[in-house]
Parts: structure tokens; sequence; C-alpha cells
């Protein structure tokens, strides 16, 4: 009986847990299809490439060539993956610096995928125009501030080295389908495997312990107690998922729409801090900038956003 008892607690637990992640599954897919669907047919009328010609003056200000316009507008509409496939033929063209190639890496790691990623903010209840012109203009920003200070100390002046090996992608549409529907079953199972070990790790209690350590550090930030898991998944893993959770919690009521507000400004800059930095690192990025310069950058634009919700509120309250 006890041994009964156990499996059929298990198959309870396994059940509940599946059942919330075809729930988070289902938010998340009505918003990233159809987007995927849009980005495709950018994609196959070339508009992305007269995107591209509207971001050569902000290359140009960032300290780098005008072609790679292309490679950031690439990813902006789509993901990192496309833009690496099309910054590889181009940069064996041009003698591209270490610190050349930082900059670039460290504003596609801030904006990238912007059409899925914001439709994911904004389902959460983050205005839609704010998060898209505060990751894009926070990419420019970061941009040209890390250009000014590699120019200005010579840091990183020496030719890079790209390592990137990636997968061979099929240019058709059933091989772009069946890839896409790859990347969502995959999406499926980390949700899936996220899930569970969020249950585990309150079970155990790590989860208190993890917002006790965490939340001296995040409460600067304007991100409380009930939203500093999330953030944390966020910011490890990506947006997607972190995005995905909090959307879960929204509608469920268990965090605010403050710390929702907070945590995915944070995300929408500093996210994916694992797979993601790794991926610029394969193709010349610097550690310094893609991943320390990084976090230090968001944190610092945080506490100015924190400043400024306080400001307004205070204002508001002056008038009332």
């Amino acid at each position: 009986m006890l041994i009964l008892s156990k499996i059929q607690f298990f198959y309870n637990l396994i059940k509940s847990i599946l059942q919330e992640t075809v729930q988070v599954s289902l938010v998340l897919f009505k918003l990233m299809i159809p987007v995927i669907i849009v980005v495709k047919i950018l994609q196959e009328t070339a508009l992305i490439g007269h995107f591209a010609r509207y971001l050569e003056p902000v290359m140009d200000i960032a300290g780098l060539p005008g072609e790679m316009g292309i490679v950031w507008a690439t990813t902006l509409l789509t993901n990192l993956y496309a833009g690496i496939l099309v910054f590889i033929p181009l940069s064996s063209n041009l003698e591209l610096t270490v610190a050349q190639v930082t900059v670039l890496t460290s504003m596609m790691l801030i904006a990238h995928a912007l059409p899925i990623e914001i439709k994911i903010a904004h389902k959460a209840g983050v205005n839609f125009w704010f998060m898209l012109a505060f990751r894009f203009f926070g990419a420019i920003i970061y941009g040209v501030i890390l250009n000014l200070i590699l120019t200005r100390f010579g840091w990183l002046g020496h030719t890079t080295k790209i390592i990137w090996k990636g997968p061979v992608v099929e240019e058709s549409w059933p091989g772009w389908v069946w890839g896409e529907l790859t990347n969502l079953a995959m999406i499926f199972i980390i949700i899936f495997a996220l899930l569970a070990i969020m249950k585990l790790l309150k079970w155990l209690k790590v989860t208190d312990l993890l917002q006790k350590t965490l939340h001296p550090f995040l409460r600067p930030l304007g991100i409380g107690h009930g939203a500093t898991e999330i953030t944390v998944i966020g910011m490890v893993l990506g947006l997607s998922y972190g995005g995905g959770l909090i959307i879960r919690q929204v509608n469920s009521g268990q965090i605010t729409k403050k710390d929702t507000f907070f945590a995915l400004a944070m995300m929408g800059l500093c996210h994916s801090l694992i797979e993601d930095t790794l991926l610029m690192l394969s193709i010349g990025g610097h550690w310094t900038g893609i991943f320390l310069g990084r976090i230090i950058f968001s944190i610092f634009i945080m506490l100015i956003l924190v400043r400024l919700v306080k400001f307004k509120q205070n204002l508001k309250k002056d008038t009332v």
C-alpha cells in the first residue's frame, strides 16, 4: 500500500506539473506562433534589408561598419542564431577588432527577437512601446558607451577570431516549419523542467532561502520577493521562460504590477546569461563586455528607472 500511495503521489504530481506546463506553453505559443510567421514573411520579402539601412548611422556612432546594420536588423526581428548566420559571411570580408565585435554582440544580446519578447512582456502587463524603446535604445546606449570606453583605453584592438560552428540551416519551408516546431517542443520541455524544479525547491525550502539571499540585491532594482525567483530564471535561462512564468503568476495574482514591470525590465536588458553569452563568445565577443559590462550596465539603468518611477509617483501625489 505504501508503494502504491507513493506511485499515486508522483503520478498526481507529474500530472499537475504537466497541466501547468500546457497552460503556460499555450499562452506563450499563442503569442509566438503568429509573430514567427510574420517574421518569416519579412525575411522572405527582404524587408529586413530595407530596415537595416536605417541602422547604418547607429552602427557608425557605435564604432561599427555600416554593413553590421543588417546583422543587428536580422537579430532584432528574428533571433541571435539568424544574426550570427548573417554576421559570419560579412565578417570574413572585414577586419573587425575584438572591441568592435564585442560592441556589436553586446547590442545583439540586449535587443534581439523583439517581436516575440516584447509581445510576451506586453501580455504580462508592461506597455508595449515602452519595452520596445527601453530595449532598443538601451542597446544603442550601451553600445556607444562600450565603444567609447574601449576606444579611449585602447582595449581589445586586436583582430577577432571566430570559432562558432553552427548547425546547417534548412532554408526550405518544410525545413523551417520543422525547425520551429522543434524549438517550440524544446520550450515546452524546458518549461516542464522549470516548473518541476520550482516545486522541488519550494518543497526543500530553497526558494525561501533564495529570496532572502537575493532580495537585498534585487530590492534596489524595484524587484520584490514575489518576482525574485522568476527574475533569476529569466536572467539565467531566457526571457521566454521567465516571461512565460511571470504571465502565469500575473494571471493568478501572485505577483504585483510593480514587480512585474521591474522584473521584465531587468530581464529585458539582461537575460539568458549562459546560452546567449556563450554564443556571442563563439563569434568573437569578449566576456568583459557581453557579460560583466552588460550586468553592470543593466543594474545602473535599473537604478535610474526606479528613481524615475518614484519621481513620477511623487509628482502625481503632489498634484492630487
